[in-house]
C-alpha cells in the first residue's frame, strides 16, 4: 500500500496545479463564479468514481487497452502544459474573450478529473483496488477543494506576478507527469508485444 502515496502525491500535484491555474485567471472572480465550485468538484467526484467503478469495463466494450489511455490520458494534459508554458494559461492569451466559465466544464472535467487523473485511477485500481482508489480520489478532491476556499488568500499573498509565476510551475509539473504517463504506455505496450 506504501506505493499508493507516491501516485497520490502526483495526482494531489495536479489538484493543485488545478487550483494554481483557477486562481491565476480569477482575481476577478465573483460570488456567482465561485458558487460553481461545488459543481465543478461533485462532477469531478462522479466522473472519477464512475471511472473506478466501471472503467475498465468501457475501455473493454471500446476495445481500448490501458496503455492506450495512458498514452491519450499524457498528450491531452501535455499539450494544456505546453500552451500554458509557451501562450500562458489565461484565457485572453488564448484569444478567448468571453468571461470563463468555472463549473462542471473546464474545472469539474478536464482539469480534476481529466485524461491523466482518469488513466492514473486505473492504474490505481489494479494495483491497489477500487476502495484505496477511491479514497484516495476523494483525498485529492477534498485537496482541490481547500486550495479553491484559499483562493482569494493566494491571490492576496502571492500577487498577480505569482500566481503567474506559480503557475508556470505548475504547468512544467504538469507536463512531467504526463510524459511520465505517455512513457508508461508506450513501455506497457513494448512489453506486451
Amino acid at each position: 500500500m506504501g506505493a499508493l502515496f507516491p501516485d497520490l502525491v502526483l495526482e494531489g500535484r495536479a489538484a493543485c496545479h488545478a487550483g494554481v491555474q483557477l486562481v491565476a485567471q480569477t482575481d476577478t472572480m465573483t460570488w456567482a463564479d465561485a458558487a460553481q465550485l461545488p459543481l465543478a468538484l461533485l462532477t469531478a467526484l462522479a466522473l472519477g468514481l464512475a471511472f473506478v467503478l466501471g472503467g475498465h469495463w468501457l475501455l473493454g466494450i471500446l476495445g481500448v487497452e490501458i496503455p492506450d489511455f495512458l498514452i491519450a490520458g499524457g498528450v491531452v494534459p501535455l499539450a494544456l502544459a505546453i500552451s500554458d508554458l509557451v501562450v500562458g494559461g489565461s484565457h485572453e492569451g488564448r484569444g478567448i474573450t468571453a468571461r470563463p466559465d468555472f463549473g462542471a466544464v473546464p474545472i469539474g472535467t478536464p482539469i480534476l478529473a481529466g485524461p491523466a487523473t482518469l488513466a492514473t485511477l486505473l492504474v490505481l485500481v489494479d494495483d491497489f483496488g477500487w476502495v484505496a482508489t477511491a479514497v484516495a480520489f476523494l483525498l485529492n478532491l477534498l485537496l482541490a477543494w481547500r486550495l479553491f476556499r484559499r483562493a482569494g488568500h493566494l491571490t492576496r499573498v502571492l500577487g498577480r506576478n505569482g500566481l503567474r509565476a506559480a503557475s508556470k510551475v505548475t504547468s512544467l509539473i504538469l507536463a512531467a507527469i504526463a510524459v511520465r504517463l505517455i512513457r508508461d504506455g508506450v513501455l506497457a505496450i513494448l512489453r506486451t508485444g
